[in-house]
């Protein structure tokens, strides 16, 4: 999770939301990004998918069974479906997301009759300093 958050310290100091994400498949990293929606005029570049489309690139896979997520918020309805469809083994995540998320709040992706594969989901690793990181980075922008 550590490598996630320096990716959301990176993503924050582009100007972007601090999000920040790592795949790993028996304990190596596969792939890390963070969010890159702002620089890529992407509204679809999140950490979380550019992780994926990494990952599945570098094991020229679309299916990334047997890997694991950590991702420093709680995905939103988008990304749990990525990760959903990439077939993540694991999801780990940090902050929680109230407003937007899709896994433990809103859409609650994995919880629905449609979804074809659930990670295990792991909420609450460093959530303390992803909420944080989160807090400053808004708390800055209202300024």
């Amino acid at each position: 999770m550590e490598i996630a958050l320096e990716e959301a310290r990176a993503a924050a100091a582009r100007g972007e939301v601090p999000v920040g994400a790592v795949l790993t498949r028996n304990g190596e990293v596969i792939a890390r990004a963070g969010n890159r929606t702002r620089e890529l005029n992407d509204p679809t570049a999140h950490a979380e998918i550019l992780v994926i489309r990494e990952a599945c690139t570098r094991l020229d896979d679309e299916r990334l069974t047997g890997c694991d997520l950590y991702v420093t918020l709680e995905p939103c309805a988008m990304c749990a479906a990525a990760i959903s469809f990439a077939r993540i083994r694991r999801l780990y995540y940090g902050a929680s997301d109230p407003k937007g998320g899709g896994v433990e709040h809103g859409a609650r992706f994995y919880a629905q009759p449609t979804c074809h594969h659930a990670p295990d989901v792991y909420p609450g690793f460093a959530e303390r300093e992803a909420q944080t990181l989160l807090k400053a980075f808004f708390r800055e922008k209202r300024v």
